[in-house]
């Protein structure tokens, strides 16, 4: 009956440390889980974090662009404001003046006329006052005429209405004007219309 007894201690001590040991292996398995759990969670929260900071960095940059693209933007509307309002001052007469040059070319045909008595060489000097202070007036502010008959056929300057051939000129050179050319400082108020040797 003892050695039933001792038997029967030694099986349930037997099971016992079994079920210790499945405890403790348990245990462990579930302290390695937890450690392993633990470690992918910090590699995890690692990944997010370097994830967001490369997209805030994106975002700073694409920020960055943006505002050196506004300044941009800035910088050539002042700029252009700026050579808008010196084009404006520069040019502020070109309109009177485009309006007084037809009136200038019919002062410069009436004075072409023959006077055949007093009374209109006086009408005719008293014209001649009024043009050459019209004339003085429009150099003032900047106007110059177009040196057209003897120079070269230049586009920009000249607008050409009829060819011919005349010996006396060489080839492409202005042989005659039939309307004065004007240039408000540096710019072309209207070209010379002229007559252009082949």
């Amino acid at each position: 009956m003892t050695n039933e007894k001792n038997t029967i201690n030694e099986e349930v001590e037997i099971e016992s440390t079994e079920q210790v040991e499945l405890t403790e292996g348990n245990t462990g398995e579930a302290f390695v889980s937890d450690e392993a759990k633990t470690e992918d969670t910090e590699v995890n929260s690692v990944d997010q974090y370097l994830q967001e900071i490369q997209q805030l960095k994106e975002k700073l940059e694409e920020a960055d662009n943006r505002i050196l693209r506004l300044q941009a933007d800035f910088d050539n509307f002042r700029r252009r404001t700026r050579l808008d309002q010196e084009a404006g001052e520069k040019y502020r007469a070109q309109k009177l003046i485009t309006d007084l040059l037809p009136a200038l070319d019919n002062f410069e045909r009436a004075m072409k006329l023959e006077a055949d008595n007093d009374q209109t060489k006086s009408l005719l000097q008293g014209m001649d006052m009024v043009y050459r202070s019209m004339v003085e007036a429009l150099k003032k502010e900047g106007v110059e005429p177009i040196e057209a008959v003897g120079k070269e056929f230049d586009p920009h300057l000249h607008q050409a209405v009829m060819q011919g051939e005349d010996d006396n000129f060489g080839s492409n050179i202005v042989t005659d004007e039939f309307q004065k050319g004007y240039l408000l400082k540096d710019r072309v108020i209207r070209p010379s219309m002229v007559k252009v040797n082949q």
